[in-house]
């Protein structure tokens, strides 16, 4: 009898992990979300209008100037730094070389990493910054513009940017890694500090680009 028994829990264990690898995991839709209802034919439809990244001019790296057609048909990750941060950057840059090498012969994944500080990061600041880099920056844009690049952060792409006299380096901002997807949804975030998340990161945009 316990010989059935332990068969048996051995069966349900494996049809368990049949079913559990069977259904793909899928990426949530972040931010505020609207209902709208339209009458079609004389019936209520019912739509949901994600939140979605807004319009944003920029200047990269090139005196190129990017917008969001930039990224049109493609998924990108978005992160907020600057090139004089004594902190976290240096972390992130290094994690975020990882996604880069990763997809860098994938012309459907872009990189946009957005200085919170113009008045120091100017093109040819990050133009060094880059080349130091060795990058693609065909695929890897480093943007500067005005202060509304830390509005853009908080309500563009809802993570903290803000100068802060009492932070190291002036500023105080989020280390997150934002993915976004083909309609400049929000679909991730993820700790660009945390070789595990940055590994997160990498399978959800794989999952994403099917």
């Amino acid at each position: 009898m316990q010989f059935f028994k332990n068969n048996f829990l051995l069966v349900f264990a494996f049809c368990l992990l049949l079913i559990s690898c069977s259904q793909e995991r899928t990426l949530p839709i972040l931010g505020e979300k609207q209902t709208k209802i339209t009458l079609v034919d004389g019936k209520e439809v019912i739509d949901t209008i994600y939140f979605q990244i807004p319009d944003f001019r920029l200047i990269d790296q090139d005196s190129q100037v990017v917008t969001p057609e930039n990224v049109k048909d493609k998924i990108y990750v978005a992160d907020f730094f600057f090139t004089s941060c004594p902190t976290i950057c240096p972390i992130m840059k290094t994690q975020m070389l990882r996604v880069h090498e990763h997809f860098k012969n994938n012309s459907s994944v872009k990189i946009l990493s957005h200085t919170i500080d113009p008045r120091h990061d100017t093109v040819a600041v990050l133009k060094d910054y880059a080349t130091r880099l060795e990058v693609d920056t065909k695929q890897w844009s480093f943007l500067t513009g005005d202060r509304n690049v830390l509005m853009l952060a908080q309500k563009g792409y809802l993570v903290s940017a803000l100068e802060d006299k009492n932070e190291a380096g002036g500023f105080a901002h989020s280390g997150a890694f934002v993915l976004v997807d083909k309609q400049r949804r929000i679909r991730g975030y993820y700790d660009g500090t945390k070789p595990e998340k940055v590994d997160l990161l990498i399978k959800d945009m794989e999952l994403l680009l099917k």
